[in-house]
């Protein structure tokens, strides 16, 4: 594969290793306030993907384990935010990475609402680039509020933002387009990894009452669901330090 994804790994090598995916923005701009939260307390490992128009979840998945094995990374943790949670199932239908535990992030395994995804899809396909720039402008405008118990994610918004082009938003509808094709429902039931899932209360993107319903039901390696009420979809970026807090809880386990 000529597209190459990005890598960053914070702290010792001796640490628990907890491997971030990240959602449809395909990078690491919203994972500041989580990560200062985590304190040094695991090796935390970032993936940023490239703004691929053709990579299946299979190349995807492929691409994270082979730069996990070029940086001496042999097994741990999973985090799957949101999108990544389909990746992550690519991971553990290969069998390749050693996973320690698995947690969703405002994840699923078969979307609940694909209407709303290929709605979200028309949104990337029907607006101009100039409406598009200027609506994430505003989404940047209000991240202070949003985000406003992760004051480093501020930033690097901003500066992600300043640098979209059009590419970047056709990688955002690349990827929609592969989670509406996607369904790893037979992966979920047959693993055997420990898997617990994380979300807030108001998260109208992933919404969470059907997707814990069927993971309670057919899933029999989920371990816990944890709401954080004064969150939303973004729940690693809206309540940083309870998230931290409580996957530093799943991991000692």
């Amino acid at each position: 594969m000529s597209e190459k994804l990005e890598i960053r790994i914070h702290g010792s090598p001796a640490l628990p290793t907890l491997v971030y995916l990240p959602g449809v923005h395909g990078n690491w701009m919203l994972i500041g306030g989580f990560r200062r939260a985590l304190n040094g307390r695991v090796r935390f490992v970032e993936i940023s993907y490239p703004a691929t128009l053709t990579w299946s979840l299979e190349e995807h998945a492929s691409a994270v384990e082979a730069a996990l094995a070029e940086n001496g990374i042999a097994g741990g943790w999973l985090l799957g935010e949101s999108f990544s949670s389909q990746v992550v199932w690519a991971m553990l239908s290969r069998n390749k990475f050693p996973v320690a535990g698995l947690v969703l992030a405002g994840g699923f395994v078969r979307h609940p609402w694909r209407w709303a995804v290929r709605l979200a899809q028309r949104f990337f396909s029907d607006l101009s680039f100039f409406v598009l720039s200027r609506l994430f402008c505003v989404y940047a405008w209000l991240t202070p509020f949003r985000f406003r118990r992760s004051p480093e994610t501020f930033q690097e918004i901003q500066k992600f933002i300043a640098g979209l082009t059009r590419q970047d938003f056709q990688s955002f509808k690349h990827r929609l387009d592969l989670i509406i094709q996607n369904d790893p429902c037979s992966i979920a039931r047959q693993v055997n990894v420990p898997i617990y899932a994380l979300t807030g209360l108001f998260d109208p993107v992933v919404p969470w009452f059907p997707v814990r319903r069927w993971l309670r039901k057919n899933c029999r390696a989920v371990r816990e669901y944890r709401i954080i009420w004064r969150a939303d979809h973004n729940v690693l970026g809206t309540a940083p330090d309870a998230a931290a807090e409580q996957i530093l809880k799943w991991m000692s386990q």
